[in-house]
């Protein structure tokens, strides 16, 4: 953390999601490779964990891993012995080794710890049973725990595509890309479903499959009705939104190269601090973002702007100014997990916010529509949970008031404790401890060990 002209500068957290994508390229590739400024936090830990339990080598450097690659995953000889891939509550981990443990060989365990056994994956389990995987659920049918028998993927038993719907989560899609090229022979996967939420994260993977050499080819149309034209995997990222049935992506068998990566800082973990920023009594500017990123989250910089914050930009940072702000209308799609960090912005603004098309929040980590709705009445905030939203009334010029005794619930979800943490600021005498009101805050783990350490530079 540095401080100059009243400014307080600090780093962003390294990328969750390409971590998980850029760790997982690499234990593909045949050969070294170094994987640096990856994030540090209890899901890659789960990430590295299986990696290394399906073959791969992963060994600590300074400034991140050193991994050498396998060259498929292997699993147990049979369903009593397989190998345990434990998860925890990663979503991401969950999600993304699936597929890629579904192109291997033998026989996985995969399961969690408590909300996982009850998030969705089934869309993406009858996708690997087409591509010739055998899938056993143990206990809810469509979720975790369950046991995987992989045999390799082989794109000839579907025709060589798949439809994949984006309703629930985009990494259905992405897992796919990233095992794809360890398949027998081509394969096409089309965006299906009435709407494609979180795209981004798949322009993401696409980003990272380019930079491990992976031949990829993207292909979009106006409609359904229209011819496919080829697209560029740079012009994809930078489609914020997709129509389904309107894009696809084919992926050859190919082997990932081993290089040197480095990863970027995460726009999801950086909100927070940005919106201290507005919401505090000084600027504050994040360092190593990029905003020319892929990542959707980096459309956090349109939503403070649209709030009437203060926002300046430089090379690999940018900076936020305490701004008095109003109400917006904001479209959610593409960037879910900012949705309690905005519904607490807009406690703060001038009239009424509504967050909207982000239904698949209720299957996250914990319940992302109730659990800020809950946490924002009890600092007397009108709250109105929708089916796929929130509409929340702002205070502003007040701020929303917290009784001495009042205790915050975390709900078991890093992003519901860190978006909580911003309810304590902007006050005349100060901030508030947040952390010491909240049941859990321990949770920031999960994605930002170093979170209340930097809070606490900044607040």
């Amino acid at each position: 953390m540095t401080r100059r002209s009243g400014i307080v500068s600090v780093a962003a957290p390294a990328s969750k999601s390409a971590s998980h994508r850029y760790l997982v390229g690499a234990a593909l590739a045949p050969g070294v490779s170094r994987v640096r400024n990856t994030l540090e936090s209890r899901d890659l830990e789960r990430t590295r964990a299986i990696l290394r339990a399906a073959g791969a080598t992963v060994n600590a450097l300074p400034d991140g891993w050193e991994v050498s690659g396998m060259t498929i995953p292997r699993g147990g000889d049979e369903a009593g012995g397989a190998l345990s891939c434990d998860v925890h509550e990663s979503g991401t981990t969950c999600r993304l080794l699936t597929a890629v443990l579904a192109a291997g060989k033998g026989f996985f365990h995969i399961h969690g710890a408590g909300r996982m056994h009850e998030r969705p994956i089934g869309e993406l389990v009858h996708a690997l049973v087409r591509l010739g995987a055998e899938v056993r659920f143990e206990r809810k049918p469509d979720c975790p725990p369950l046991i995987l028998h992989a045999r390799g993927l082989d794109p000839a038993r579907c025709g060589g595509s798949l439809r994949i719907g984006m309703n629930v989560s985009s990494q259905y899609f992405s897992g796919l890309l990233l095992a794809g090229p360890l398949a027998a022979a081509p394969l096409t996967l089309e965006v299906a479903g009435d709407r494609a939420v979180s795209w981004p994260y798949v322009g993401l993977t696409l980003q990272c499959l380019e930079d491990f050499g992976i031949d990829v080819r993207v292909e979009t149309r106006s409609d359904v009705h229209s011819a496919w034209r080829r697209n560029t995997v740079q012009g994809c990222r930078a489609v914020a939104a997709v129509r389904p049935g309107c894009l696809r992506v084919t992926v050859r068998p190919s082997k990932y190269r081993a290089g040197d990566y480095l990863v970027e800082g995460d726009w999801s973990g950086a909100s927070y601090l940005l919106a201290a920023g507005a919401l505090g009594r000084g600027p504050v500017r994040v360092e190593g973002l990029r905003e020319d990123s892929p990542q959707g989250d980096r459309i956090f910089l349109d939503i403070l702007r649209s709030m009437g914050a203060r926002v300046e930009t430089g090379p690999g940072a940018v900076t936020v100014f305490p701004s008095g702000l109003r109400a917006v209308d904001v479209d959610m799609g593409s960037c879910p997990d900012l949705v309690p960090t905005v519904a607490v912005l807009a406690a703060f603004a001038k009239g009424a916010s509504r967050l909207y098309n982000a239904a698949h929040l209720r299957v996250k980590e914990s319940d992302r529509i109730a659990a800020p709705a809950a946490e924002l009445r009890k600092a007397g905030i009108v709250v109105e949970e929708k089916a796929d939203g929130l509409v929340v009334r702002g205070v502003y010029p007040d701020r929303p008031r917290l009784a001495g005794d009042a205790v915050f619930s975390a709900h078991n979800d890093h992003r519901i404790a860190m978006s909580l943490a911003l309810l304590g600021l902007g006050r005349p005498d100060g901030a508030l401890d947040m952390e010491a009101r909240l049941d859990d805050p321990s949770v920031v783990a999960k994605s930002f060990p170093q979170f209340w350490d930097i809070w606490r530079q900044i607040a």
